[in-house]
């Protein structure tokens, strides 16, 4: 699409600018497109500044693929001014900036989920890992839903909601305590800071004279709120969505912020972009009898000029390995018989707990595949070694950071040591860094300790001061080397696991150096920048492979091939608690949010797409007899279905691989 003209819908919305406008952008519809061409004719046009224009959207990979394109229409000097960036990354630039506002220290620390959790798990005072983490889900809900601990105790209806309501509280008390913020706090503390300090609100305001928000259906009570400070009276805003693709309620998303849109803003300009540049016809025309069957917000239909294309396939199965056999096989045949690339081809699956019958039957077919949703890059051990002597270096008063950075590699400082630091540092309300230089420390540790923390401390101090001066990639070198991290890393695994490892160390040192001199940027501020990758992003390997992945995670991508499985009634749709509910309302609603998120999978399809289902399905020890999803039926896809015979399809393949693999006859002479 990026070679062509824009459409008039799309001309319509790049080109508004007097007032609010709300873009519903349907799926394949060019959304990233509109906003990155908008950015350019706001700047283009004068209307305003580029460092006065801010983007806002969910993920780093969706923030650098709009940067990456604003590259492509302005001047690289005047794209560098703008704010492209996170609702999170956002919320941390101004805390940083506005830290006194805030009642924070200028450097803070920003606790991760695993930090969380260990405060969390401190708390509770269980091993119950179930709980911890149900604990810290509501807690993350209530926090997204603009709820402080006090609401949250007053509302409590449960013993069980009561307790953990106090924990909340004792939760926040004890961040308050480290000077620290969790994710949710980089959302949820600007929102509310803004909502109550006008000075603050009018300085910000200042600063962000145009906001575009993107994927504005999956934005929570506190995102919205945050929006609705920045933005004002003067409400110059694009906010781009789609409500059939709102799919994460289940993490506080709510769909009602676009109906508070219209009662907010009168004016609101509403503008529908319906022409899918993605899919075929027969793709489309499934989609939009799918999500017909949802009440509309907005109502529309997708098209497209695209053609009719393959018809959608429905490949029932006799039982779960059957159907990952079948899919497997057909997948290839297709492949064959395609000559395209693995990489064309996309498994979706409701759970991932589908994934590994799929990832043993690609393995039998020796098909190459990336899973989605596996173990980040950031989430490796040895990057987040690094990471943490990274967050010592711009932030010496990070706890947790200095926990697993004393350690690792070791130097002489155990856990006994590490609890008499943290007891000292509690009792005068001080870090734990700042606390190895108090005199008191000696009479609690052994001398011997007491000179390897010290000796860290200093080490810190040090490499701190040139971290805020000096480039990533020399400095970085120079630590490693310093701290022994090589061999470290060969002295705790066997040579072939050490080695994938320690090219992951120099993957990830080379990202930063290159980050450090493309930007012009010490250590401190990309390794800054990474923290918050780290924390949001997941690891998104480009290979030529299958890609298995959740639905939900492959929101926002698209592939020429799309293998949907498990499209059975109780998987997808997935009813959950509410299936045999008496509350119709609340099984209605979620038959709606399953209906979405079929919709983003078939959507993902350009050019075919399979959809398989099992007669019986493995649960426990035992077999369980499934239904088709009712999604089919309302696609009107039952009727193609045919039996499919594992045995014909393999006797298929291997004559495909058969004619593949015969040399080439001899030309004429």
């Amino acid at each position: 699409m990026s070679a062509q003209a824009m459409n008039t819908a799309q001309r319509e919305a790049v080109h508004h600018r007097d007032g609010p406008c709300l873009v519903l952008a349907g799926a394949g519809s060019g959304k990233t497109r509109v906003i990155t061409e908008k950015i350019a004719h706001l700047v283009r046009s004068g209307y305003c500044a580029p460092a006065a224009i801010t983007a806002i959207t969910f993920t780093n990979k969706a923030a650098g693929e709009m940067r990456d394109r604003v590259r492509l229409l302005l001047d690289p000097a005047v794209a560098a001014q703008l704010t492209v960036s996170t609702f999170h990354a956002f919320g941390l630039r101004m805390m940083r900036l506005e830290s006194r506002a805030f009642d924070l220290p200028a450097r803070f620390s920003v606790f991760g989920p695993d930090d969380s959790y260990g405060v969390l798990q401190g708390l509770i005072t269980t091993t119950d890992i179930a709980l911890i983490r149900r604990v810290q889900n509501t807690i993350s809900l209530w926090k997204n839903a603009g709820l402080e601990p006090a609401d949250a105790i007053a509302s409590a209806q449960t013993d069980d909601a009561q307790r953990t309501a106090r924990v909340y509280r004792d939760y926040e008390a004890t961040l308050k305590a480290y000077r620290a913020v969790d994710f949710d706090d980089l959302i949820g503390k600007p929102a509310r800071q803004l909502a109550i300090d006008p000075a603050l609100r009018e300085r910000w305001q200042a600063q962000v004279r145009y906001l575009l928000i993107d994927e504005v259906q999956d934005t929570n009570v506190r995102q919205y709120e945050l929006v609705r400070s920045l933005v004002g009276e003067h409400a110059a805003f694009t906010a781009v969505g789609d409500d059939d693709q709102a799919i994460y309620a289940w993490r506080g998303a709510t769909i009602e912020n676009l109906r508070r849109l219209q009662t907010d803003y009168p004016n609101l300009k509403v503008i529908m972009l319906e022409q899918n540049y993605r899919s075929s016809g027969a793709i489309l025309r499934a989609a939009n009898t799918l999500i017909a069957g949802n009440p509309k917000l907005y109502p529309k239909t997708l098209w497209s000029d695209h053609g009719e294309g393959d018809a959608v396939q429905v490949l029932p199965a006799e039982d779960d390995e059957a159907e990952a056999d079948t899919v497997a096989m057909r997948l290839s045949a297709h492949r064959f018989q395609r000559k395209g690339k693995l990489s064309d081809y996309a498994i979706l699956y409701r759970g991932n707990h589908q994934a590994r019958i799929f990832e043993q039957a690609l393995r039998r077919e020796r098909i190459p595949y990336v899973l989605s949703g596996g173990t980040s890059f950031f989430e490796r051990t040895e990057i987040r070694d690094l990471m943490a002597w990274l967050r010592m270096l711009t932030n010496q008063d990070d706890d947790p950071a200095l926990i697993r950075a004393v350690t690792t590699p070791r130097r002489g400082v155990g856990a006994a040591t590490l609890e008499a630091l943290g007891n000292l540092a509690s009792e005068r309300h001080a870090s734990m860094f700042e606390t190895i230089f108090s005199e008191r420390l000696a009479s609690v540790v052994q001398a011997r300790q007491l000179d390897a923390l010290r000796e860290f401390a200093h080490f810190i101090n040090r490499m701190s001061d040139r971290a805020n001066k000096e480039a990533a990639g020399p400095l970085l070198d120079e630590l490693m080397q310093a701290i022994d991290y090589k061999p470290h890393v060969f002295g705790n695994d066997e040579d072939k696991v050490a080695e994938g490892r320690w090219r992951n160390v120099t993957d990830f040192r080379d990202w930063l150096a290159k980050r450090s001199e493309e930007d012009g940027k010490t250590l401190a501020e990309v390794a800054q920048q990474a923290a918050v990758v780290a924390m949001i992003d997941r690891d998104d390997p480009q290979a030529d492979a299958v890609r298995l992945s959740t639905i939900h995670a492959s929101k926002g991508l698209e592939f020429p091939h799309v293998f949907i499985v498990g499209a059975e009634e109780g998987l997808l749709p997935h009813l959950g608690r509410d299936e045999d509910s008496e509350d119709v309302a609340l099984a209605t609603a979620r038959i709606e949010d399953e209906r979405r998120l079929m919709y983003v999978a078939v959507t993902r399809a350009q050019r075919s797409l399979h959809i398989s289902w099992c007669r019986r399905r493995r649960q426990s020890r035992s077999m369980v007899s499934r239904e088709a999803s009712r999604f089919l039926k309302e696609m009107d896809l039952q009727e193609r279905e045919g039996k499919v015979d594992p045995g014909e399809v393999k006797s298929r393949l291997a004559d495909l691989r058969a004619l593949l693999s015969r040399p080439a006859a001899a030309k004429p002479g």
